[in-house]
């Protein structure tokens, strides 16, 4: 239950009054409590005021509102898979080009960059992406316009690696298994500072943080950035990746499906009851706005997590249900 609560005080208690230090501080005098909700009106309604319902002289809503999808960051949505006629030939460049091996969170993150859900980024950061990331939580476009990207994402490898680089301007990118996975072109290599990125991007360089024990401490003394070009979609053969819809998949399948709203959840268990009453209250409140059709995109995380989650494949079941 959400209480108002609401003080009174008589003005001689105010801190201006000169007998105020002579009488109870105003946070000690009585209280007067009111039932009743905190929010009286549509939490969600200034996040959508532009797209209210246009009313008729009677009243009534005069029909569905009519919206899109939100622009990428950056205005375009980054897509970084070759063309399959193009995918043979830059196989064959890669077969002659230094190598960097991936590991498992790795190709993780080529994923991420490949398919556009780190738009605009087209590549690892360079370190003037990464500085930018690390201290302002942000990029600066060439446009000047300003981008969210509060987390950075960066290769790392190690001094061997660096020494059989160079000065080739370009590298390939090889899978844990050690299948091309890509190249990375233009490269740029800079010192790996791992202290000052564990403590601006967590807040504390404590031990105990898993992503920082698993992927950071043991990783390479230098951060490797470049434009990012992928042989292929990554694939996990695990039998879920017909679940793993890329950004312009998932458009397109909202207009499919007519959605004029799309509400996500992101989440890394399963669903419990709190959730699923997140998720009903949103889809409610987007219904009294005026939305004929939201849909909701719920998103489990398939990557990295916290050793005692639940496994990805049991969650699926579950959501798939």
């Amino acid at each position: 239950m959400s209480l108002t609560i609401k003080l009174h005080s008589h003005p001689r208690h105010s801190l201006n009054h000169p007998a105020a230090r002579l009488s109870r501080p105003p946070s000690l005098n009585p209280t007067k409590i009111r039932p009743g909700p905190i929010y009286h009106a549509n939490a969600l309604a200034p996040l959508v005021y532009s797209h209210r319902p246009r009313m008729s002289s009677d009243g009534a809503a005069r029909g569905p509102i009519k919206s899109s999808l939100i622009d990428p960051d950056g205005g375009a949505l980054v897509d970084l898979v070759v063309p399959e006629a193009e995918a043979g030939p830059k196989a064959v460049e890669a077969e002659s080009l230094p190598k960097v091996r991936l590991t498992r969170i790795d190709l993780e993150w080529v994923h991420v960059i490949s398919e556009g859900w780190a738009s605009p980024l087209k590549g690892f950061m360079r370190e003037r992406e990464y500085l930018q990331s690390l201290h302002f939580n942000c990029l600066r476009m060439e446009d000047g316009s300003i981008v969210n990207m509060s987390l950075p994402i960066v290769l790392a490898i190690d001094d061997e690696t660096k020494e059989a680089i160079g000065s080739s301007p370009n590298v390939a990118i090889l899978g844990p298994d050690g299948n091309s996975v890509g190249i990375l072109r233009s490269i740029e290599i800079y010192k790996h500072n791992k202290e000052e990125r564990i403590a601006r991007t967590w807040g504390t360089s404590a031990p105990g943080l898993p992503y920082v024990e698993e992927a950071i401490t043991p990783s390479g003394n230098w951060l490797i950035g470049g434009d990012l070009e992928v042989l292929k979609p990554i694939k996990y053969n695990d039998g879920l990746d017909h679940y793993r819809l890329s950004p312009k998949q998932l458009r397109k399948e909202f207009d499919k499906r007519q959605a004029d709203a799309v509400f996500a959840f992101q989440l890394r268990n399963p669903v419990h009851n709190g959730h699923a009453l997140l998720m009903n209250d949103t889809r409610r409140r987007l219904l009294e706005m005026g939305y004929k059709n939201p849909i909701l995109l719920l998103h489990p995380l398939g990557g990295f997590v916290k050793a005692d989650d639940v496994p990805l494949d049991v969650r699926m079941e579950q959501h798939s249900k």
